[in-house]
Order: C-alpha cells, then sequence, then structure tokens
C-alpha cells in the first residue's frame, strides 16, 4: 500500500470547489509516455494551473502500474524543479470494477472514477458506493457517471449515447457518496464524435456539431446545487491537427469534436472538471508525421517525439488559458 500523500499528490477535493466558486474547470489531461507528462507538467507550470493526470485502465496495462507510480511522483517534482508547486491529480479514468479501483487507490492514485453507467441503475449505485467505501478510508477522492457517452476510448466503447436524467442525478450522489459526477449532455468518446449528417455547415463551410444540452446540465444544478460536475470525451479535434495527420499520409475523414465555446461556457458552470484525450492524440501523431514526411531518414526517437511533446505543451496552454480558465489558479 502506496499513500499518494508521499507521492507528493493531492485528491480533487479542494480543487473542484476552488473551481466551481471561480468558475473555471481543472485541465484533465491523459497520458501514457513520459513526453505527454513532460508537456503537462511544462503547460501547467507555465500557466500556475492545478492538473488532473489522467490514467486509462488501458494506459495502464501499457505503462505498467509501478512506473505510473514513480512518474506522477516525478511530475510534482518536475513540477518544482521547473518552479512551482502546483497541486497534482493521479486519476483512474473509467474504471470499470471495483478490483480495479481498489488497485489504484494500493497504488498511490489519489482520485478514481468507477464507470458503471452501463449498469442498470442500481447496480451503478451499488458498485460506485462500494468504491466509495473502500477508496474514502484513505482520502481517495471518486468519481461515478450517469449516462452514457457513446464513442471510443481505449476499452470504453458505446455505439449510442444516454443523456443523464436529472431526476435520477440527488438520489444517486446522495446513496453513492461520490465526491464528483460525469453527466452525459452531447459529448462522446474519441476524434469521430459526430457523423456528418449530424452536423451542419457554417459560415466558414466547417461541420458544426449539435450543441450541448445546458439545458440538463441546468437542471442538474438546480437538483445538486455546487456539486462537482465532470465532462468526458470534451475533445475539440483542432482542424489543423487533422489537416497536417491528412497531409501527411493520414486518414482522418470527417473527424469532428466540441466547439471550444461551448466548452468554456460549460466551465463557467459547476462543470469542474474536463476532460481531454483525443485532442493530445492528435497534436502528437501530427507532429510525428510531419518530421517523418520532411525527414524520411530520421530514426532518433528524441527527433521525432520531442517536436510532439513541445506541440502538445502548446495545446495544452492553449485550453488552459483560452477554454479552462484555470490559468493562474494553482
Amino acid at each position: 500500500m502506496v499513500s499518494y500523500k508521499e507521492l507528493g499528490l493531492v485528491n480533487s477535493r479542494d480543487l473542484f470547489k476552488k473551481a466551481i466558486a471561480g468558475k473555471y474547470a481543472v485541465p484533465a489531461f491523459n497520458f501514457n509516455n513520459m513526453e505527454q507528462m513532460q508537456a503537462i507538467v511544462q503547460a501547467c507550470v507555465a500557466t500556475n494551473s492545478p492538473v488532473i493526470l489522467q490514467v486509462s485502465s488501458g494506459a495502464r496495462k501499457y505503462a505498467n502500474q509501478t512506473l505510473l507510480r514513480y512518474m506522477a511522483q516525478g511530475a510534482t517534482e518536475y513540477a518544482k524543479e521547473l518552479g512551482a508547486n502546483i497541486p497534482i491529480v493521479l486519476h483512474l479514468d473509467h474504471g470499470d470494477s471495483f478490483e480495479l479501483c481498489k488497485s489504484c487507490v494500493e497504488y498511490g492514485f489519489s482520485s478514481v472514477m468507477i464507470d458503471g453507467s452501463a449498469l442498470p441503475y442500481e447496480q451503478n449505485v451499488e458498485l460506485a458506493a462500494k468504491v466509495v467505501e473502500y477508496a474514502h478510508k484513505y482520502d481517495v477522492t471518486v468519481e461515478g457517471e450517469l449516462g452514457v457517452l457513446a464513442g471510443i476510448e481505449d476499452d470504453v466503447q458505446h455505439e449510442h449515447h444516454t443523456y443523464t436524467q436529472p431526476e435520477e442525478v440527488e438520489d444517486f450522489v446522495k446513496k453513492t457518496g461520490v465526491d464528483s459526477l460525469a453527466i452525459s449532455i452531447g459529448t462522446s468518446h474519441g476524434a469521430f464524435k459526430f457523423k456528418p449528417e449530424q452536423c451542419t455547415l457554417n459560415a466558414e463551410g466547417k461541420l458544426v456539431p449539435p450543441p450541448l444540452r445546458f439545458d440538463i446540465l441546468q437542471e442538474v444544478e438546480k437538483r445538486i446545487p455546487g456539486f462537482p460536475i465532470v465532462l468526458h470525451g470534451a475533445s475539440s479535434v483542432p482542424q489543423q491537427y487533422v489537416d497536417t495527420i491528412n497531409q501527411y499520409g493520414g486518414k482522418l475523414d470527417a473527424a469532428v469534436g466540441i466547439p471550444e465555446e461551448e466548452l468554456r461556457k460549460a466551465a463557467e458552470s459547476a462543470v469542474c472538471k474536463i476532460n481531454i484525450d483525443s485532442d493530445g492524440r492528435l497534436a502528437m501523431t501530427a507532429a510525428i508525421r510531419e518530421v517523418f514526411a520532411k525527414k524520411p531518414a530520421e530514426f532518433d526517437p528524441r527527433k521525432y517525439l520531442g517536436p510532439a511533446r513541445d506541440e502538445l505543451q502548446k495545446l495544452y496552454m492553449h485550453k488552459i488559458t483560452k477554454v479552462l480558465g484555470s490559468d493562474n489558479k494553482a
């Protein structure tokens, strides 16, 4: 058993209180490797932002749970080395079982998500309550989910989405004791969030997805005022990265994300955590493809992972300052 406090990490409780009061959202960036972690810490130190380092179950398998623990500890020390003691959370994204959440708590995670959203309501409640009972013994915060997001992200795959039912949220929060709640208001996982036929063309000829269901968000806020709300599947799929990937041999036709102005609006409400994963993947892939295309003789990983890391940092700084509003909040 390793306590996250020994690693220099914090849980999300105080971060979310401050975010709701300050009308901003804490960035939750997924990472799988060293370059992603470096970019996240560099961006958050440069903007003086708190951050949630997110690890999916797939990333945990890929990177190894022991290495991840020390990477998170390294992130806290790296931030200090760069000149800022910013609050850093290590969070399990989309935990699908009690056993996985328990293992993450034991390996130094400061926050876990238990995603029982695809289960019948009562089973979702039962599972979340079990995780909360265990995690709270070690002061680890727990995120639950109501409603199902469509799309694909690592091991999480759903063909259709189900909007969160506002009448369920008060009962769910009361019975489970979760510290935050992910809801479904029209976001979705992956780079292909919407089919072209679901979108409309704007004046610039770009595909625009259906607007987020802010009416559901407002009703949820009425029923559980001041309670931390989370948005998953909130990548914007920047067109410049899609264009670069396609220019240099990729094939990402009709990749459409969530408009950043809608995310900014959400961040000014009780939404105090916004998850961004696909945008980071796109930024890395675009930078790497460009190096491979322009320098086909290059084989030193540092020469293509370095530019990818730099592009990631730029993306994260943009998200922090222009979308989430978490700059100077650390």
